[in-house]
């Protein structure tokens, strides 16, 4: 009995892994794993040379930009650096439109399918890991990648203008593009969380690529187009039509063609990046009469896109909640 007291005031027993500890160790390794595939180092590189080859014709073209006196935005210098073009290529924020989607389809399109063809899904689930832990590490650790990547382009494109053009950028510039890049990362964390849905849904990692592809390629190219052959069948002609009818109906395409994620991140964008931008809807000539053409504060323009906000966050949230509740059902073992 003596020898067994001093056995055990000897040695420490380890205690179990607590489900936070499990939780990093999985998104540690996800991290890894996106960081040495070559799939986002092609995509980083896709993405930098736009993002430089952007800012060069923006900084090109700044000083006509900025000597615009009627143009109400003319003094947001470092905003300008988005959203000035000569026409050689779109904007900044245009091009994260189109290739955001493809970046959160990238690193969640083979999430949990691929982990399952392998084998590898039931030895990470024979650790002391619990089963939401690994689709939730799945998805934070992929979002941490993106918001590092975009953090990082931001503070490259307002670094370059302070050592290009000696101006110091404005505090309510900071909080637009900040708020730009937040956006940008919801943006892509909606794909992400869809193309994770469909890694569970689907067995084979090539069903769920071309299942999230051909959902991005209809909400880019083919949404729109139907809905203007749609209203295009079924409104009268406007010859007919009274003001306050024209109004109301280009107020029901807006809100049927702002189902699309891309529209609500366009319309966001533009706001943010525009702050004399004042409505994201029609507008009668009464209600123009007196306003003054100048720059909405931060917080009037985070009010006029805080409804595309939440829609983009809500749908986020729904495709993950239902990705997990198949995850959580699914059976592994198979």
């Amino acid at each position: 009995m003596k020898s067994l007291a001093v056995f055990s005031k000897g040695t420490s027993i380890k205690s179990k892994p607590t489900a936070a500890t499990a939780f990093r160790v999985v998104v540690d390794k996800e991290v890894a794993d996106h960081i040495r595939s070559w799939r986002l180092i092609l995509l980083l590189i896709l993405l930098v040379l736009t993002f430089l080859g952007a800012l060069y014709v923006s900084l090109s073209n700044i000083r006509v930009a900025v000597s615009n006196a009627q143009d109400p935005d003319s003094t947001f210098l470092y905003l300008k650096l988005l959203t000035t073009t000569d026409g050689t290529m779109p904007p900044f924020h245009v091009i994260l439109n189109f290739l955001g989607p493809l970046l959160g389809i990238a690193l969640g399109f083979d999430a949990i399918n691929s982990e399952q063809n392998n084998g590898t899904l039931i030895r990470l689930m024979a650790q002391p890991i619990f089963r939401d832990n690994l689709i939730l590490a799945k998805f934070a650790s992929a979002l941490i990648l993106v918001g590092a990547l975009f953090f990082t382009l931001v503070l490259l494109m307002i670094g370059a203008g302070l050592c290009i053009t000696g101006v110091w950028i404005e505090p309510v510039e900071v909080l637009r593009i900040f708020t730009f890049a937040v956006l940008t990362v919801v943006y892509v964390g909606f794909w992400l969380s869809l193309s994770i849905l469909f890694s569970i849904a689907f067995k084979q990692t090539a069903t769920s690529a071309l299942a999230a592809i051909g959902v991005w390629l209809f909400f880019t190219v083919f949404y729109q187009i139907v809905v203007n052959l749609v209203i295009g069948a079924l409104v009268p002609r406007q010859a007919i039509l009274t003001e306050a009818d024209i109004v109301g109906y280009n107020e029901m395409v807006l809100n049927i063609l702002r189902l699309a994620p891309s529209q609500l991140f366009s319309d966001a964008t533009t706001t943010l990046l525009m702050p004399s931008v004042r409505s994201l809807g029609p507008i009668t000539m009464e209600q123009m009469a007196g306003a003054i053409p100048a720059p909405l504060p931060f917080t009037e323009s985070l009010m006029v896109v805080w409804p595309q906000l939440s829609g983009l966050l809500a749908a986020t949230f729904l495709c993950f909640a239902y990705s997990y509740y198949l995850f959580m059902r699914r059976e592994i073992r198979s």
